[in-house]
């Protein structure tokens, strides 16, 4: 089948111009002039979508998911097809999702876990990082296997001792291994050792509302492990990706090791730009704990706010992703109602990445370009996908938003559609709307409606990071 997306504006990562895009099937063919003659004969043949007033932009490039998570003894609540579906709804077009090995558990087998929720199950493209829970000789092995089947980045946890986190000697293995095999390694950076500390402090001193959960993981500790890592990078000869940073003092240790020429890089979610620990995690009662997410919210009296955006604009931060680790309020998060250390981590926001990092541009805190570079076009070169993802060009696959700048509405539990019974962004006004999502040239939301099926995403299987050198 031949598209026409006519009309509309093409947004890239290096500037934005009038510009007709023709698919074929599955794949750009062409980005055309306005009335070129290509363009018109061109238009005889294929259905036309009118773009007119909007942005037509590279579907979003989300590289940090946890659908089905079993964790706190729980799961996440969205599975693969609820969460790809919240996805397509706000613009996203691929995700890379983390199976997780745990203490004791071959990598293998958890990998196959994790392929078996997903493959049928997914109505956009998806991908894997991989969670090294357990780093052993088997573990080290299996990792150059996992890069030749597209699984080119391996995440650490330096947090969750006995559960998750692997100390500097396990971790500067996987950095050596990764070093020689060309992946990418990703840190959870916190203080683990020092968090559980100050928790077991504070439960014993009766502070167990869900607002502790912040205050433990203090910042410093935070920047303290983000600078530790980027030493023991140094020292394995790997790069290194920090996820979800949350604070001024872990990114000067990012920009410090960037500006001296390391190959270090880092992600910030909507979460960490918009909410706070007051107003948020230390909200009334028991409320806060929709809020718990690791690393926490931050102080709004400190400047990480205002100092996060800054480092999107200067590129210290190279990526916005959401960490989108839902769980509902009943039943859920309440499983810490008389402990915060048992509220379930995490926040939905995989729905809201697009809408949430485009009112910085109307802020004036990013430019366009940069909206479609983070979002899109950085992501996919990140992790091994560029061009075939997070670019309109000729030969990418067809994965398009039709973005309308003039559209505003609320986020609202009453209207989005992750599996969850809050929303963390209750009562956000947003100026700008999805219209219309193609993926691999199908047309997945347009209308107000979903026209997707949860069997279309297919896996995607990802070369190294083009940001290595």
């Amino acid at each position: 089948m031949t598209t026409m997306i006519t009309g509309g504006t093409v947004v890239s990562a290096t500037g934005a111009t009038l510009a007709d895009v023709l698919i074929e099937g599955e794949k750009i063919v062409a980005v055309l002039s306005p009335g070129s003659s290509i363009a018109q004969a061109a238009k005889d043949s294929a259905e036309v979508i009118d773009a007119t007033g909007k942005y037509v932009i590279p579907g979003g490039v989300d590289v940090h998911t946890h659908m089905e998570l079993p964790t706190s003894g729980t799961q996440s609540s969205d599975t693969f097809e609820s969460g790809t579906i919240a996805a397509a709804w706000g613009g996203t077009t691929t995700i890379v999702d983390f199976p997780t090995q745990s203490y004791g558990r071959n990598v293998r087998e958890c990998l196959d876990e994790w392929h078996a929720k997903a493959e049928g199950n997914c109505a956009i493209d998806y991908g894997f990082h991989m969670i090294l829970g357990d780093v052993n000789d088997a573990s080290l092995a299996e990792m150059d296997n996992l890069v030749d089947e597209g699984i080119s980045s391996f995440k650490l946890f330096m947090a969750y001792p006995g559960v998750l986190m692997s100390d500097d000697r396990q971790i500067l293995q996987a950095m050596q291994q990764c070093a020689e095999n060309g992946a990418l390694v990703m840190m959870h950076a916190e203080n683990g050792i020092a968090i559980d500390l100050l928790a077991e402090q504070a439960v014993a001193r009766g502070e167990t509302a869900p607002v502790n959960h912040g205050l433990v993981r203090r910042h410093e500790l935070e920047s303290e492990a983000t600078h530790r890592a980027i030493k023991l990078a140094k020292v394995g000869e790997a790069p290194l990706y920090i996820v979800h940073l949350s604070a001024s003092g872990a990114l000067e240790e990012v920009a410090r090791a960037r500006h001296d020429g390391a190959n270090v890089f880092a992600e910030t979610c909507p979460q960490y730009l918009y909410l706070s620990l007051e107003e948020h995690l230390g909200a009334e009662g028991f409320e806060g704990a929709k809020y718990v997410c690791s690393t926490p919210l931050r102080s709004s009296h400190e400047h990480h706010h205002a100092d996060l955006w800054k480092g999107l604009r200067a590129n210290d931060l190279s990526v916005v992703s959401t960490d989108h680790c839902p769980f509902c309020f009943k039943d859920q998060k309440e499983l810490g109602a008389e402990d915060f250390r048992a509220i379930p981590n995490g926040i939905g926001g995989v729905e809201h990445r697009i809408d949430l990092i485009y009112q910085g541009v109307l802020a004036g805190e990013i430019s366009l370009p940069r909206w479609v570079e983070l979002c899109a076009t950085t992501p996919a070169r990140m992790f091994g996908m560029y061009p075939q993802k997070g670019s309109i060009s000729p030969g990418a696959d067809a994965d398009i938003v039709l973005y309308d700048p003039e559209a505003s509405w609320t986020i609202s539990v009453d209207n989005h559609h992750m599996n969850m019974d809050y929303s963390a962004y209750e009562g956000f006004e947003i100026q700008g709307k999805v219209d219309t999502v193609l993926s691999r040239g199908n047309v997945i939301v347009s209308n107000d409606t979903f026209h997707g099926a949860s069997s279309h995403g297919k896996y995607i299987k990802r070369s190294l990071s083009q940001y290595l050198v």
